[in-house]
């Protein structure tokens, strides 16, 4: 019998869960003293690295006072609950990760409610106590206030509480007295959280999340809940709908630091992974080949928002992307939905277009993201807001937002929120600052984080997760300028856009390519213009005052992906590539774009 705790790590995004992971592997051992491994050990694929969090869920496993602790480190943003929804599956217990300055965060509410409905056992972590006026006390007091309000069990209650600095890499029982390890959070691990029960009988396994390798194809993960799994042993898979496929298990790993061992047979309580099954999906039990039983399948929260994805069809189509056609981009979004539980992915009446419904605008930006990368061109509609009809009623998706932000700035906040259809419940001090806590329909918050941080000097602090499906609360107002559009296709000249920066700002710096009908800037007024910003300065043999007057080019506005599809209206795209992110209006030809506005009104 092997001495085994699972236990997963929940957090809000920075609280330090991955840097805390990293302390852990490092008192453990598992690196040679003069072995460089950097920070963020976890956080190996580069949007993770590049963006400081963390998007998918990981297992490590370390080995402390004879005891093997999995540990399964998982996303603190509310767009990939799906992620966590999944791992949680495979924990008896959680170390719930909370800043000693911020407190419990609507994030950390999120996992939490979903860690308490499925019984874990929790340990609270308070993390930065080396924070100037961080409040450690009363944080304890807010997590208390936080469990009971999430009907956490008399036993959940009464979770023991430990201070440390994951950074300075110290844990202790009490935060005034700091310790020189993580000694202290390791041993209540094995004091608190339960022993991975092992029952016999036949086997069940619950498969919890993929992975592939090019030598063996796909591999399932998850935890083994009863009985043995063994190498080349026939077993049967019993699918999401009620299915039955008979497979074989080729090769079987167990996870030990941050790799796999191969083993010859693993036995219920620990977390593994097999090579050799054929079509399994997440969800679906691998059990017993004469008498299978299944387990319960993950549920998961459905998706709030949904995308327009279709091919590039701008006049710069194929130049810097490899895979460009309707069958890549229908291959790639199919085989996302494999493992990314929360995503869905709909035929529409064109061979050429898929709507993709997703968590949230960070949730669907991140797969965008990842398939430019891997050479995808693509272009994006405006991200949706998925409505219900309940009791006859249409309801929409309403989010909890939090807002903490300096007091001078604090009515501005406010009025860009309520302009929304936001309604304030909450306004209280909180250290230098004020908390500011928001119900707002998820409509709303699309474009609305740019705006809040240009109106604070970029001090706000903003966090949202979904709450519920309320009545539909009416119109919402969107973006209030127009744009400038591109009337001709060519190389922009600073000439053009010095001539007309009065108009507005431009996205684009002079010298770049640009084609007809592309968005280029935003006008100061509302109601788009074309304008043509190809045309270049006649030059003549004369000479006049005046005309040699020197150019002063504003710098361009540089949006980010999220930025972009925050931004953009019905009537545009957002073109993707691997080289440049451009937003282009659907139709690129002006007379086009006329009539089709006639048409819709």
């Amino acid at each position: 019998m092997q001495n085994i705790r699972n236990i997963a790590i929940i957090a809000h995004v920075d609280h330090g869960k991955t840097t805390l992971v990293d302390k852990i592997l490092h008192q453990s051992h598992l690196f040679r003293d003069n072995q460089h491994v950097g920070e963020l050990i976890l956080d190996n694929n580069d949007l993770e690295r590049e963006r400081g969090i963390t998007i998918v869920a990981k297992n490590v496993s370390v080995q402390y006072k004879g005891v093997k602790i999995n540990i399964i480190d998982t996303p603190g943003h509310a767009d990939f609950g799906g992620e966590v929804e999944r791992v949680l599956t495979m924990a008896d217990g959680v170390l719930l990760l909370v800043d000693a300055f911020e407190g419990p965060m609507p994030q950390t509410r999120f996992v939490l409610q979903k860690a308490l409905a499925l019984g874990l056992k929790p340990i609270l972590v308070i993390n930065k106590v080396d924070k100037p006026n961080c409040k450690p006390d009363e944080v304890h007091e807010d997590v208390f206030d936080l469990f009971y309000n999430l009907d956490a069990t008399e036993e959940q209650l009464n979770f023991p509480t430990v201070y440390g600095s994951s950074k300075q890499g110290w844990m202790s029982h009490d935060w005034k007295t700091p310790t020189d390890d993580v000694t202290a959070l390791l041993d209540t691990i094995i004091d608190y959280i339960p022993l991975a029960p092992q029952p016999e009988g036949t086997l069940q396994m619950l498969i919890t999340s993929l992975d592939y390798s090019s030598f063996v194809g796909r591999i399932a993960i998850g935890r083994v809940f009863k009985g043995v799994i063994r190498e080349n042993m026939p077993v049967s898979l019993m699918k999401r709908d009620g299915k039955i496929v008979k497979s074989r298990v080729k090769e079987l790993n167990i996870f030990e630091g941050l790799g796999r061992k191969p083993v010859k047979e693993v036995y219920a309580g620990d977390i593994c992974a097999i090579a050799g099954l054929e079509n399994f999906e997440i969800g679906d039990t691998v059990s017993d080949i004469e008498n299978p039983e299944a387990l319960k399948v993950i549920a998961v929260d459905e998706p709030t928002m949904s995308m327009l994805f279709t091919i590039n069809n701008s006049p710069f189509y194929g130049k810097e992307g490899k895979f460009v056609t309707s069958r890549h981009l229908r291959d790639r979004l199919y085989k996302e939905i494999e493992k990314n539980l929360a995503l869905r992915v709909e035929d529409t009446a064109s061979t050429d277009s898929y709507l993709v419904y997703g968590r949230g605008i960070l949730h669907l930006s991140i797969l965008i993201e990842t398939m430019r990368r891997e050479g995808y061109e693509l272009q994006v509609g405006q991200p949706k807001v998925i409505f219900k009809e309940i009791d006859g009623v249409r309801c929409e998706p309403i989010e909890a937002l939090t807002v903490n932000t300096p007091e001078n700035v604090s009515g501005k906040v406010i009025e860009l929120v309520t302009q929304r259809k936001g309604e304030l419940h909450i306004m209280e001090p909180k250290g230098d600052l004020i908390h500011l806590e928001f119900y707002i329909p998820a409509r709303g918050i699309i474009g609305l984080r740019n705006n809040i941080l240009t109106a604070t000097a970029g001090e706000a602090i903003i966090a949202h997760r979904f709450k519920a499906y309320e009545p539909y609360k009416g119109h919402v107002p969107g973006r209030i300028n127009g744009v400038m559009v591109s009337m001709e296709k060519g190389s922009s000249t600073a000439y053009s856009i010095d001539k007309l920066q009065d108009r507005g700002r431009f996205f684009i710096d002079p010298q770049t390519e640009i084609y007809a009908g592309q968005v280029i800037g935003e006008h100061i007024r509302p109601g788009d213009i074309v304008v043509n910003v190809v045309r270049a300065k006649q030059l003549t043999n004369m000479r006049a005052s005046g005309t040699d007057a020197k150019m002063v080019i504003s710098p361009k506005v540089n949006f980010s992906l999220e930025e972009a599809m925050e931004y953009i209206q019905e009537d545009e795209y957002i073109e993707v590539t691997p080289k440049a992110i451009r937003l282009r209006k659907i139709y690129l030809d002006e007379n086009e774009r006329k009539r089709m506005e006639k048409k819709i009104g």
